[in-house]
């Protein structure tokens, strides 16, 4: 096993890299090490000044009869293969799919490098290093596509989720993908979030707000509303033995049988309620005219102001202990105002077009005046009395729900952090060519679902390391791969062995946040 190493000259005050391998040696019956010079370290630039020796490699190998050169870029590969022994995927890889995990890690490479449609691994494979080593053809991605078992992505997915959860808060989340296909049981016309006009899959996502990656995913039929998803998702990763698990979730998935069914799995979880639910403006009537106070006065986040207050409440029959916290935000008041204006004209559209939606039929009876006459027809009229009661006492209002958050601090910044699900979302569809599905049978949209999830781990360990540090920041995900493009692997045949082009500022950089170091 090699090791880069550095020894001082102390006449001359000059650094020597060398190259340290150990190995056993019969005769002594004891270890030993070899030493290689690579050459002198530049005080001023860090870079390896090759020593003579390894600089004539090249010459003589140009010069040597029968000798072939070849030269791939290695860059992308070895920032890829770093994060697959930290973040621990390749372990569970090869548990799971002990056949095919260097040719799902190659494709895995492929779309977090380039992003592209998988019949383009070919041309990349062949330029690239990757896990897989041989050139990737068209047909044997259509085979691995079909072959990976639903069995065996669960299989992964539970060891995956067990591997990252800990103590983390999992937000939650739902994005429409658009298909083209005509013939897959799974695409149905839906709320499609891109404004597509074409037949869709849904995706339900977990992400971890600390560790900053996917922890779980489901594919869903493009038609299903999201609040109906939850109770599915959350018996799923019982079934997966996932365990407690911490929710961060949107308005959109409150619902009284939701809450229950986390409540009954003994899950933590931190909600955002809806406005309009007669009980939960029963508690804004008892804070709208004190929560005004100075004592509530809170500055969050950038400057915002906010005045606070958390009540106690006790949920359900059961009584289950939880803490509601209302917030108030006097700037926001005006936009409330317009939202709710905007529902209520949704509202009578929808009873107005005959497709009414089950989950508005409370704001339906609340806030509108139904009439059906022989003559006349359906007609809708607003509700003015109520419409004015709820644009005076709680426009400017929002609470969230949590059974683990006491404090009203925590708790919004815990559900401020779940736009990483907006962020992985926007990967998916933009850095890693999901805006568009052109598998067309349910088994192959199914492996390519299961191939994006993984690429997804990678991006995601990606941002959350150049986030962390002063000099990378300011680069995306899709910038550090370009900017290891360049640094390429020239490969001699017989015994000459290979050399790395030169490294740039940015790429020693690159490379020593992910802790990279070159072959020997």
């Amino acid at each position: 096993m090699a090791s880069i190493t550095h020894h001082r000259n102390k006449k001359t005050g000059a650094v020597y890299v060398y190259s340290v391998e150990s190995y056993w040696d019969r005769e002594k019956k004891a270890p030993r090490n070899r030493q290689t010079c690579l050459g002198r370290l530049d005080p001023e630039t860090g870079e390896v000044i090759p020593s003579k020796r390894k600089r004539k490699i090249a010459e003589r190998a140009a010069a040597a009869p029968g000798v072939t050169v070849t030269s791939r870029v290695a860059g992308p590969s070895l920032l890829l293969d770093a994060l697959t022994r930290s973040c621990g995927v390749g372990k569970l890889l090869k548990k799971c799919f002990p056949d095919d995990h260097d040719l799902i890690l190659s494709l895995v490479h492929y779309i977090v490098h380039k992003g592209g449609a998988l019949s383009r691994a070919e041309p990349w494979s062949a330029s690239c290093l990757h896990p897989f080593g041989d050139v990737i053809a068209s047909q044997r991605v259509s085979e691995l596509l079909r072959r990976l078992s639903a069995d065996d992505r669960q299989r992964f997915l539970s060891l995956w989720l067990d591997h990252v959860q800990e103590d983390d808060w999992l937000c939650y989340d739902i994005t429409s993908v658009s298909s083209y296909s005509r013939h897959n049981e799974y695409t149905h016309f839906g709320y499609n979030r891109d404004g597509d006009s074409l037949e869709q899959v849904n995706l339900a996502m977990l992400f971890g707000q600390k560790s900053g990656l996917p922890a779980h995913y489901r594919r869903l039929p493009g038609n299903i509303s999201d609040v109906s998803t939850l109770r599915t998702t959350v018996k799923s990763l019982d079934f997966l033995g996932a365990g407690k698990l911490h929710f961060v979730l949107d308005r959109g998935f409150y619902s009284v049988a939701n809450v229950d069914e986390l409540f009954r799995r003994r899950h933590k979880f931190t909600i955002a309620l809806p406005a309009g639910r007669k009980w939960v403006e029963a508690i804004l009537d008892r804070h709208c005219d004190s929560i005004a106070s100075p004592a509530n006065y809170r500055v969050v986040g950038k400057d915002q102001a906010l005045y606070v207050a958390t009540e106690f409440h006790r949920w359900g029959k059961n009584n289950h202990r939880s803490w509601l916290h209302v917030f108030y935000n006097a700037e926001r008041a005006a936009d409330a105002f317009d939202r709710f204006t905007r529902e209520l004209i949704g509202y009578r559209d929808e009873l107005l077009s005959g497709e009414p939606v089950e989950d508005h039929e409370e704001a339906y009876s609340r806030y509108l005046v139904v009439r059906d006459t022989p003559k006349r027809g359906l007609r809708v009229d607003f509700n003015e009395e109520e419409i004015r009661k709820r644009r005076k006492k709680h426009s400017g209002f929002f609470c969230i729900l949590s059974n683990k958050v006491k404090t009203p601090e925590e708790a919004l910044e815990i559900y401020r952090r779940k736009d990483v699900v907006e962020n992985c979302f926007d990967d998916l569809k933009n850095h890693l060519d999901m805006k568009r599905l052109r598998a067309h049978s349910a088994p192959a949209m199914d492996g390519r679902l299961f191939l994006q999830f993984l690429a997804l781990i990678y991006v995601g360990a990606i941002r959350a390391a150049t986030q962390a540090d002063e000099k990378l920041r300011h680069m995306t995900v899709r910038e550090v791969m370009e900017e290891m493009e360049t640094l390429v692997r020239i490969k001699y045949s017989s015994r000459y062995g290979q050399v790395f082009t030169e490294t740039t500022p940015i790429q020693r950089q690159i490379m020593d946040v992910f802790s990279i170091e070159l072959p020997a």
